[in-house]
């Protein structure tokens, strides 16, 4: 039995695909499983799958029809056989050392989740994430009294406190599997943080490296999908899943920071969905006001202070959203 399963879901990625799991065949550490999801692809990215899984025996190819990011992750967790878990996106790449050091922490520590920073790469430029917190082991009463009151929001609208990506951790696989699977498939925007808080909110301990070793792909086209009347609905599974599976009865931490969250996901959604048609009526206007009054909305936006916002027309749009001000929630969209 490996100490690592690395699952990688791969979808269309024929372009990056092979910088990937040359990255990942070029760690260090080398107790390590991989397991290629191939969710349904329709260019090379197949034909790329086989040719690895031939080349090293610790490479495992699954082909599966098209359900999505989070479901290619699930199958993928029901194949593995390591007592850690991680997740590569097939776009990006990572440090040679990464593993090394992560599961080095994981053996030495008994950490039931270890964590590194991340750096997204555009075409101009790096930049580097860092999480807010000190890097170094967390015991149980540490990620009460420090980590989880500013994990999701950080106090900075919006800086999250622990980046959401399940890409720049380690997991016990005894952990990942109580949340992995509460997940919608149709949730395409902000999946990663409705597995990665709660086990957070549950583990023992953490460790945090202050090492940037997973590098992200960054471009225009993977700021996720097409911002249609889609999104709407989408964010309401979001939010009502986040209702569902943090108990805020349990964690009261947690309610500000979610409110506040839900406030961000409706700011990088609202505009370019009421964007995309500048004729559109009555049928808008209807669509914008239930969302204005869908509970989990209508709380955040009651919560949020406007002081608190960056950006004058960040502030105007809160402020529409939580009255209700269609027509000028509008006018500000075209100025």
């Amino acid at each position: 039995m490996p100490f690592l399963s690395i699952i990688v879901p791969v979808y269309n990625v024929e372009s990056y695909l092979g910088a990937c799991l040359d990255s990942i065949l070029a760690q260090t550490f080398t107790d390590f499983e991989v397991l290629l999801i191939d969710d349904g692809s329709t260019d090379g990215s197949s034909a790329i799958c086989d040719e690895y899984a031939g080349r090293d025996p610790r490479i495992r190819c699954f082909h599966k029809e098209n359900g999505g990011h989070m479901s290619a992750r699930q199958e993928g967790f029901k194949k593995a056989a390591g007592a850690y878990i991680a997740f590569v996106d097939s776009d990006d790449w990572i440090d040679s050392a990464m593993y090394e050091r992560m599961c080095g922490r994981a053996m030495e520590s008994g950490a039931d989740i270890v964590c590194c920073n991340y750096t997204a790469v555009t075409p101009e430029k790096k930049i580097e994430r860092q999480d807010i917190c000190r890097p170094g082991f967390y015991g149980r009463s540490e990620l009460e009294k420090q980590v989880h009151p500013a994990m999701l929001f950080s106090g900075v609208f919006f800086h999250y406190g622990v980046s959401p990506s399940l890409c720049n951790k380690l997991f016990r696989r005894t952990l990942l599997e109580k949340h992995l699977f509460h997940v919608p498939h149709s949730i395409k925007l902000g999946e990663d943080g409705l597995v990665v808080y709660p086990c957070l909110l549950e583990a023992s301990s953490v460790y945090f490296l202050s090492e940037s070793l997973y590098y992200y792909r960054s471009n225009g086209s993977s700021l996720t999908h097409t911002m249609d009347r889609g999104r709407l609905a989408e964010n309401r599974l979001l939010f009502d899943t986040y209702d569902r599976v943090i108990d805020l009865c349990a964690h009261s931490c947690m309610e500000k920071q979610l409110l506040y969250y839900y406030a961000y996901q409706c700011l990088l959604t609202f505009p370019p969905v009421f964007r995309s048609d500048q004729d559109a009526g009555t049928d808008f206007k209807k669509a914008f006001l239930e969302e204005c009054s869908y509970p989990p909305v209508r709380r955040a936006f009651r919560a949020v202070r406007i002081s608190d916002i960056s950006g004058l027309h960040n502030k105007a749009y809160v402020f529409c959203i939580r009255h209700g001000l269609y027509g000028l929630f509008r006018l500000f969209l075209t100025h």
